[in-house]
């Protein structure tokens, strides 16, 4: 792999598992030095490890992504250790098993915390680090359900939808405000992931994967690695001209 992250420093929320996991595993080792964030610490602490194994320079700081307070105190242990970041993953997300019928207000406020004002809180604090060093990248993960609803039955989870619909009018709105400070952010819309963050055994199923392939046009299902290659692109200089656009990496599932 291309070192292209070489002498910057990498701040992923939600790191832990699956997809965060993955982009911190390759930013890794396209060079980066990472701060591993999630709010269970022990799981960003064997990731950390597990990067340091292979060379790489990380820390993991346990971080709840709705708290203002413990995101300023994550940056700030970040820029002691690394003097600086650069490069922001906006992974952390979440998801509660509700249709319109269940759902609770409590339930709706956690999803859009964690989804939504979680991105804005760690955007907000992570840009104002980058200023100070003359600029970076931040991508923020949305999902296809941003912009359809997958549903293989008649309900859905309007607040995860809805949620995450908002992200990238977020990224647009943060990529205007950032672009003066040589900031640049993007967004990578996942399509369906084999990840924990839903029922692995449904997704990677023979009938889950029969479900999906009426819409995929690429037969098979996503692996995290396919969103940390698009997230690192669009983190890297490569990308240096790209900036308030939503990528999908579905395997086709927004063209039909």
């Amino acid at each position: 792999m291309t070192r292209r992250h070489d002498n910057k420093v990498a701040f992923v929320t939600g790191a832990g598992a699956g997809i965060g996991r993955a982009i911190a595993r390759n930013l890794a080792a396209g060079g980066a030095r990472v701060v591993v964030t999630d709010i269970d610490g022990a799981a960003a602490a064997t990731v950390a490890s597990g990067l340091a194994d292979d060379g790489a320079d990380a820390i993991a700081i346990p971080l709840d992504v709705r708290d203002a307070a413990q995101i300023d105190a994550a940056v700030a242990r970040a820029e002691e250790a690394f003097g600086a970041v650069h490069l922001l993953a906006n992974n952390a997300g979440v998801v509660t098993d509700h249709s319109l019928a269940t759902l609770t207000e409590e339930a709706w406020d956690f999803v859009f915390d964690v989804n939504l004002k979680g991105q804005f809180l760690v955007a907000r604090a992570v840009a104002a680090a980058m200023a100070r060093t003359g600029g970076g990248a931040i991508v923020n993960l949305s999902t296809i359900e941003a912009l359809v609803v997958v549903t293989s039955g008649s309900t859905a989870q309007p607040h995860y939808n809805a949620s995450k619909g908002g992200v990238p009018m977020l990224t647009k709105a943060l990529a205007v405000e950032l672009a003066g400070a040589g900031i640049r952010v993007n967004c990578v819309a996942p399509g369906p992931i084999a990840t924990d963050f839903f029922d692995f055994e449904t997704v990677t199923s023979e009938a889950g994967l029969e479900f999906m392939k009426q819409r995929l046009l690429i037969p098979r299902v996503g692996r995290p690695e396919d969103i940390a290659q698009a997230v690192s692109f669009l983190l890297s200089d490569e990308a240096s001209w790209i900036d308030g656009v939503q990528l999908p990496v579905d395997g086709g599932w927004l063209t039909r």
